[in-house]
C-alpha cells in the first residue's frame, strides 16, 4: 500500500477510503498520566470502535455534566462514528450545538497485584471529541442508520422491515467526526514483579474478561416455522 504524508498526517489507501495511520495529539487528548499506555496508532482506535457498539456520551446540559450509554456504529473508512437516540433525547438535541466527549471502554482483565495500590485493569479506551452534525435529510438518515445497524449485526438491516417516515421522524441520528482522539490501552501482568513486593507471599497475576455472545432466544410470541437467519448464526 502506498502511503504519503498529508499536512504532517501519514495517510494510508485502505480499500477505498483514506484513512490516517496516526492521529495527531491535541492539548485535550495529550495523555498527562501513564503516558506507555497511550496510542496515536490510528489502526488502535479503529480496533476499539469496531470491536463495540455502545458508547457513553458525555455533554454539558444546563450547565451540568450528563453521561449517556447509548448505541453507536461506524461509517465505513472509520471516519465517522454514528449515534442515535429518541427526538425527545435533551442530550441528543443539544448536543449539536456544543463539543461532546464519546468514549468507548472495553475490559480485558484484573490486575491482581501483590499489593492493593498496584492493582488495575487491563482495558482498552477510545476518547473522540468533536461537535456532533444533526442528519436530517432522509436519504442520509437512512444510510446512517443501516451502517449503525450493520455494524451491530451485520445483515439485519436488509432482513428486518427497514424505518418508515414515521419512525424516522422520531429517530435523532447525528454523525461525530473521528478527527481528534485519546486512546489508552493497558495489556500484561502487575507491575510490581522486580519491586520489593515480589517477594511477598501473595499470588499475582491477570483474571482475563471476555465477552461472548450466548445462544440465541426466540421471542416466545415467535410465529412457527420461521428459522434462525444465516447471517446470526
Amino acid at each position: 500500500m502506498n502511503a504519503e504524508f498529508d499536512s504532517g498526517v501519514v495517510i494510508q489507501e485502505r480499500n477505498r477510503y483514506r484513512v490516517p495511520v496516526t492521529f495527531r495529539e491535541t492539548e485535550r487528548t495529550r495523555h498527562r498520566r501513564l503516558r506507555e499506555q497511550g496510542s496515536l496508532n490510528r489502526a488502535d482506535l479503529d480496533a476499539i470502535l469496531t470491536a463495540g457498539f455502545v458508547c457513553h456520551l458525555g455533554v454539558v446540559i444546563d450547565g451540568c455534566p450528563m453521561v449517556v450509554p447509548t448505541v453507536y456504529g461506524v461509517a465505513p473508512g472509520g471516519d465517522v462514528v454514528f449515534f442515535h437516540g429518541s427526538v425527545a433525547s435533551r442530550s441528543l438535541v443539544q448536543s449539536p450545538t456544543a463539543t461532546v466527549c464519546l468514549t468507548v471502554t472495553h475490559v480485558d482483565g484484573l490486575v491482581l497485584a501483590r499489593s492493593v495500590f498496584e492493582h488495575g485493569v487491563n482495558y482498552r479506551s477510545a476518547m473522540i471529541y468533536g461537535t456532533p452534525r444533526l442528519i436530517t435529510d432522509p436519504e442520509e438518515k437512512l444510510a446512517g442508520l443501516r451502517q449503525l445497524t450493520e455494524h451491530i449485526a451485520a445483515g439485519q438491516w436488509d432482513y428486518a422491515r427497514q424505518p418508515n417516515r414515521r419512525e424516522l421522524a422520531a429517530t435523532a441520528l447525528l454523525a461525530l467526526d473521528v478527527a481528534e482522539a485519546s486512546v489508552k490501552i493497558r495489556t500484561g501482568p502487575p507491575d510490581d514483579g522486580d519491586g520489593p513486593d515480589a517477594g511477598l507471599p501473595v499470588w499475582a497475576g491477570v483474571r482475563p474478561l471476555r465477552t461472548v455472545w450466548g445462544e440465541l432466544e426466540p421471542d416466545p410470541s415467535l410465529a412457527p416455522g420461521i428459522d434462525v437467519p444465516d447471517h446470526l448464526r
